[in-house]
């Protein structure tokens, strides 16, 4: 999955991974992680979701990490919201009040840019990425992030033969697995789609779960 891959799909609008409301979990959960606390929030591969308008309505600075810029004007537009646009490199910003979207390569993010982040929301950046860079991801997360942060993680998990993703599969195993060195993590919810769902029957599942967990960064781990 290159750039150009998702570069054409919101070109394209083909963004089946776009919810279009803000995220139960995120409703029901935030305060749980937050404590009631307006903290920076990092939202990496954001897209335009309408969540980051919840967070930054609650007070929050919201920085959003999106590769297409489609994405990053839609995200405004469809707020009837204006942007300033700040061209620049590795980023070109687009910043409304205290809530701004870098367009640019998460992987180019630097502990610089992040240091006064204190909470990350990740509902759908682990999910859209293929096993093979989700090992980088993680290990570029940890490395940017300051040592006192939190995450907020929603997964989803179905048979890896009924549907090629994004959204792709993770299981809570693998949270473990790529988490487990230097967070600590906190299994909250899992939730269990039913057939008739309509994102499993959209995508002809037999099933699927969602689960959410909450990841605290160990001391020393910076």
């Amino acid at each position: 999955m290159d750039h150009e891959f998702w570069h054409t799909r919101w070109e394209k609008k083909e963004i089946g991974f776009h919810e279009g409301t803000v995220n139960r979990y995120l409703h029901v959960h935030w305060s749980e992680l937050a404590d009631h606390s307006t903290d920076a929030v990092l939202v990496p591969l954001c897209g335009k979701a309408k969540d980051m308008w919840w967070l930054h309505d609650r007070g929050h600075p919201v920085i959003g990490v999106e590769l297409s810029d489609v994405a990053c004007k839609d995200f405004f537009e469809e707020a009837h919201a204006k942007a300033s646009v700040h061209p620049g490199q590795p980023f070109t910003t687009f910043r409304h009040d205290n809530l701004e979207l870098w367009c640019g390569d998460f992987f180019q993010l630097v502990p610089e840019d992040l240091k006064h982040v204190r909470l990350v929301y990740d509902r759908a950046a682990l999910i859209a990425l293929p096993p093979g860079m989700r090992t980088d991801y993680v290990e570029h997360m940890t490395a940017v992030l300051p040592e006192q942060v939190s995450i907020l993680l929603v997964t989803l998990d179905y048979q890896n033969d009924e549907m090629k993703g994004p959204p792709f599969n993770v299981s809570d195993l693998e949270v473990d697995e790529l988490y487990g060195r230097d967070w600590d993590i906190e299994h909250v919810v899992t939730n269990t789609l039913a057939k008739d769902h309509p994102f499993a029957k959209r995508k002809g599942l037999s099933g699927a779960t969602e689960s959410v967990f909450k990841l605290k960064r160990r001391e020393g781990t910076e």
